[in-house]
């Protein structure tokens, strides 16, 4: 004997099925809109600072040199971002132009959204006062105050109380293996502590945004560690970035980002995670 089996709905008339697929459909689909809704991943922060375009030279008529052609440059919060590249390709004037130490030729530049150009000349200092902090190739620390007095001087510039700055920029120094050079001047330093002392300076107000240009040329490995660690400890804040122009590639695994620039260009951009 033949037996037929129904499909299941099978008697219900087309249109009714139908109608019941595409509610379905429509339900499968509300349940991913809502998926996607409550997706717990957080949206990226936006760069700390971003660079457009920008422009930078130096002269005038047959005596113009083109430092900056065009540069566009992203350096993420929470990210330790590094700036590599041959000698003269522009780093160091693109950070000085980052940090408001140079006007550009054109182009824009936003630090944490603003766009610093367009600031009063008061306002910018208040501003980049507030918010960075660059280490210089040079140190320019002050001869006549002790190592941790120079590394308080941006909150003594602040109002902050001078023993409390002293104290603060002191223990910064130890962090760094200065406790027993804090109280020495700078001519009785050697370059590799100088150079730990410009970079307390640097850190000491917990600047959003800290710029630094070669910290690790005069440090041994266990010094040049200590610095790096410092460094990406700051730049993991979501609120903070770090960017570090380097040559040394002993240091490259620190670095979240890597943007390699040539001929006043970005040529391409190294994301280590």
């Amino acid at each position: 004997m033949n037996t037929t089996t129904s499909a299941p709905n099978s008697h219900l008339p087309s249109n009714l099925l139908g109608g019941k697929r595409r509610a379905a459909t429509r339900d499968i689909s509300e349940r991913r809109d809502t998926m996607r809704v409550a997706d717990p991943r957080p949206a990226a922060p936006p760069p700390a600072v971003r660079c457009r375009e920008v422009q930078k030279h130096f002269g005038e008529g047959d005596a113009r040199i083109h430092v900056l052609r065009g540069v566009n440059f992203e350096a993420c919060q929470g990210e330790l971002t590094f700036l590599v590249g041959p000698s003269g390709c522009g780093k160091t004037t693109l950070i000085s132009v980052i940090a408001g130490l140079l006007d550009t030729t054109g182009g824009e530049v936003e630090v944490f959204g603003q766009n610093t150009e367009s600031l009063p000349a008061d306002d910018r200092i208040l501003f980049r006062r507030r918010n960075l902090g660059f280490v210089y190739q040079q140190y320019n620390l002050l001869p006549s105050l002790t190592a941790a007095e120079n590394a308080a001087v941006p909150l003594l510039a602040a109002g902050v109380k001078r023993r409390e700055a002293v104290d603060r920029a002191r223990s910064l120094l130890v962090k760094l293996g200065m406790e027993d050079r804090a109280n020495a001047e700078p001519n009785k330093l050697s370059g590799g502590q100088q150079q730990r002392v410009a970079l307390a300076r640097a850190l000491v107000h917990e600047p959003r945004l800290i710029i630094c240009d070669e910290p690790t040329a005069a440090l041994d490995h266990a010094t040049r560690e200590a610095v790096m660690e410092l460094l990406a400890s700051s730049a993991v804040q979501p609120d903070r970035a770090v960017i570090v122009v380097t040559h040394d590639n002993r240091v490259f695994h620190f670095a979240d980002t890597i943007a390699h620039m040539d001929d006043g260009r970005i040529t391409h951009n190294e994301h280590k995670n």
